[in-house]
């Protein structure tokens, strides 16, 4: 029979550890954050729904978005045990100069309006962990002012959308050049505008239209409005200021006559690297690697322009199996984990890029969320690798990953 007697303070003490509280509420929350989704719940409690739905959003049905996240969802991992694991380098070169993980930040538009640190918090946190810093076309903060963020030993890569006023597009790719940007991001997926319905429900422009129902919600997020009306006024960094739906400018700006010639002689304009963002077909990233480009990247845009787009995780391995050995094969679209980006690089990819994640944690605490996100993902990193056995990008092959395939080609 066990004997039973009253615990003694002194025996119950060793047993209990008080947690010292913390009074810097953006610090504990972004504390409690272990995911990229703990980083979403809080940026949907803390933004307005017009600016989370842009981010938050994709085209039409927004079934790309869908399936991109699934082939992600279904990757079973193959890991190999008595491995010695106890450091574990999640770094390598990315276009000839080394980023510290396998990711950096993929260019995001209207990104003040997520959160008025915007572009200069993103360059800040990227710099800070050693990978590269993608500015949109479509940024909110000039091309200079993110260098300056950024600092010298920040990397940093401007991405292009090719305008049918074409000395415009080129003053900023100069622009750019002058700023110390060593990497030219040619996006080639927006002809024109995807059909981004949520926006157009939300009635989301620039500047915000204000209507009573987007007043009530704004009226909700007190933070958020009351940073939107004591910093600059939201503009974009490389554009005139505009008023209108982001569908009308557009297709009011981009120019559905780009073709691959237009791309080589954009090439021959940039002294650094070119990547060419996009590329949704074997054949594409055959033609785009015999033009000499440094990179493609596969995408589908985040699911924000043709729905039922091809997946680029699954797209993968076979663009790796034509041009992997000729240049450098980039992926973004549905990263949400560590574990995502690993698998990525298992089968082959060079570099990964993340948007909605990056966004996620500026809505919910400006830089510091951002430093948090890379955190979180730098964290699954290391874990994966670690669980799988390897101690080095190097080590990771397609061995290691299965894709289950939901969706069978025929």
């Amino acid at each position: 029979m066990t004997k039973r007697q009253f615990p003694r303070p002194h025996d119950l003490l060793p047993l209990i550890r008080f947690k010292t509280p913390d009074f810097n509420a953006k610090r504990r929350r972004l504390n409690a954050a272990l995911t990229i989704s703990d980083l979403r719940r809080i940026a949907a409690r803390r933004t307005p729904r017009a600016a989370f739905d842009y981010t938050e959003g994709a085209a039409e049905g927004e079934l790309s978005l869908a399936r991109a996240r699934q082939a992600f969802a279904d990757i079973e991992f193959h890991p190999a045990i008595l491995r010695d694991v106890s450091k574990v380098d999640t770094g390598w070169d990315v276009l000839g100069k080394r980023s510290a993980l396998p990711f950096g930040i993929a260019p995001t538009g209207f990104t003040r309006m997520m959160h008025t640190e915007g572009e200069i918090a993103g360059a800040g946190a990227a710099a800070a962990a050693g990978i590269p810093f993608a500015l949109s076309t479509m940024g909110t903060t000039p091309i200079e002012d993110v260098a300056a963020a950024g600092g010298p030993e920040g990397r940093h890569w401007f991405q292009l959308y090719m305008w049918k006023d074409r000395d415009r597009s080129m003053a900023l790719v100069e622009r750019a050049a002058a700023a110390g940007f060593d990497t030219l991001l040619v996006t080639v997926d927006v002809p024109v505008a995807g059909a981004r319905l949520r926006d157009k429900r939300n009635g989301f422009s620039i500047p915000p239209a204000i209507t009573p129902k987007t007043f009530f919600n704004m009226a909700s997020r007190p933070a958020w409005w009351f940073d939107m009306l004591t910093t600059e006024p939201l503009s974009f960094a490389s554009l005139n200021r505009w008023s209108g739906t982001i569908a009308e400018l557009l297709d009011t700006m981009f120019d559905p006559t780009v073709d691959y010639a237009d791309l080589a002689w954009i090439k021959e304009q940039w002294p650094g690297k070119i990547v060419v963002k996009g590329v949704q077909t074997v054949a594409d990233a055959k033609r785009c690697a015999d033009l000499g480009v440094d990179a493609v990247t596969l995408s589908n845009h985040g699911g924000r322009q043709l729905d039922r787009a091809p997946i680029p995780f699954h797209l993968l391995p076979h663009v790796v199996k034509e041009v992997g050995s000729d240049i450098e094969v980039h992926l973004d679209t549905g990263i949400m984990s560590g574990a995502d980006i690993v698998a990525s690089v298992a089968l082959g990819a060079r570099y990964t890029m993340i948007g909605r994640a990056y966004l996620y944690g500026l809505m919910a605490g400006g830089r510091e969320g951002v430093d948090r996100a890379i955190a979180i993902l730098r964290e699954e990193v290391e874990r994966t690798m670690k669980l799988l056995g390897v101690a080095s990008l190097d080590e990771l092959e397609p061995a290691h990953v299965t894709q289950l395939q939901r969706l069978v080609r025929v």
